[in-house]
């Protein structure tokens, strides 16, 4: 008995500081390019995966858990991707935001399946992965709807015949699924594309040339799918052998970073959006008071895309708490529609979402809409 006393006492006061243990966070990951000189659309999506998981904790975080972030950078490398995807799974997340470029989505989906793990990319667009039930998720629409608005837009508002594209190797799942249904369209509207450019994004691309040979044949309008600051760079390149020709990109490169790193290079590029710089939404309207507040900037498309897709995350955790037989794909595709904080997010069977995008141009060094 006098033994067993003492085991009790030693034990019993073990067992009650496990019991008043705090319970273990909520992880969620995030993965995105975190480094190098195209790093904007990740740090701005991890910036707004940040305040969400902020300002969720500070509501009292889920069932009173904390969430707590954990960020991989991705280098923009798809072995650096993998081997990120695998260092966040072996934290055991719930799912993952990101990643926030196609060819970073493209090398993880296998993992991603694989483990079940949900990915909630805010930014990635292409086509490769439309259409397909797997774990990979989205918040905005698939490259497709961006091209629509585009082609119209130059062939019919803007009367172009003639055009050329320049798109980036580095990014190709993006890049030739913009390309390629682009000048499906464009051509089935009686347009001509003279032969694309392409080129590899890096500090030794020489854009000189790149632009000297764009301009071969004289087309009437060039577009550039490229990330923002390869974007300005080839525009600069452009406007120093002819400043008259009309230039437009894709969404890529749409960050803040392209209207303050090209200047007067990046006056009046054309763009399709989907992201609204001038929504009056409530909700939006709080959430970008709240990323002032904590940022001290604007918020682009990065940060709002991935503030929403966090949310999406965190909703479908915090109904799984209720239903736990269901893993975080159910709980998605069997609700569908969340709150995004520009418009509602509707998830379809295999996690796309659809939704109207239009144009837009730099002036005065800010992205102002087109006016029809």
């Amino acid at each position: 008995m006098k033994t067993l006393r003492s085991i009790l006492t030693f034990v019993l006061p073990f067992f009650a500081l496990i019991a008043c243990a705090p319970p273990e966070p909520v992880r969620i990951g995030y993965l995105g390019g975190l480094s190098g000189r195209v790093s904007d659309l990740g740090i701005g999506g991890l910036q707004g995966a940040r305040l969400a998981i902020e300002l969720r904790n500070k509501a009292g975080g889920i069932k009173g858990q904390t969430i707590e972030l954990i960020e991989a950078d991705d280098q923009q490398d798809p072995d650096a991707a993998r081997k990120a995807f695998d260092a966040l799974a072996t934290r055991r997340v719930a799912a993952i935001v990101g990643p926030m470029t196609s060819a970073m989505a493209t090398a993880i989906v296998h993992k991603a399946n694989e483990s079940k793990l949900l990915v909630m990319s805010p930014t990635v667009t292409t086509g490769d992965l439309l259409g397909i039930d797997d774990y990979f998720f989205r918040v905005i629409p698939a490259t497709n709807e961006f091209v629509d608005t585009n082609a119209d837009y130059f062939f019919r508002a803007q009367g172009m015949r003639r055009l050329r594209l320049i798109y980036d190797l580095r990014n190709k799942s993006y890049t030739e699924s913009w390309l390629t249904d682009f000048t499906k369209l464009f051509a089935d509207a009686g347009g001509t594309l003279l032969p694309p450019l392409s080129f590899f994004s890096s500090d030794e691309a020489d854009f000189h040339i790149l632009a000297k040979n764009a301009l071969a044949g004289n087309p009437e309008g060039i577009i550039i799918i490229a990330n923002s600051v390869d974007a300005a760079g080839i525009c600069h390149a452009i406007r120093l052998l002819n400043s008259k020709i009309r230039l437009g990109t894709s969404e890529w490169a749409a960050t803040e970073r392209l209207a303050e790193i090209g200047g007067k290079w990046v006056e009046g590029i054309t763009v399709a959006q989907f992201f609204d710089r001038d929504s009056r939404a409530p909700a939006y309207l709080n959430f970008r008071a709240a990323y002032q507040s904590r940022f001290s900037r604007e918020p682009g498309f990065p940060e709002t895309f991935s503030f929403d897709a966090t949310n999406v995350i965190l909703d479908a955790i915090e109904s799984q708490t209720q239903n736990p037989g269901q893993s975080l794909k159910e709980i998605v595709l069997a609700r569908q529609q969340f709150n995004g904080v520009q418009r509602p997010i509707t998830f379809d069977r295999n996690g796309d979402t659809l939704g109207k995008t239009f144009m837009v141009r730099i002036e005065n060094g800010a992205f102002a809409p087109i006016r029809k």
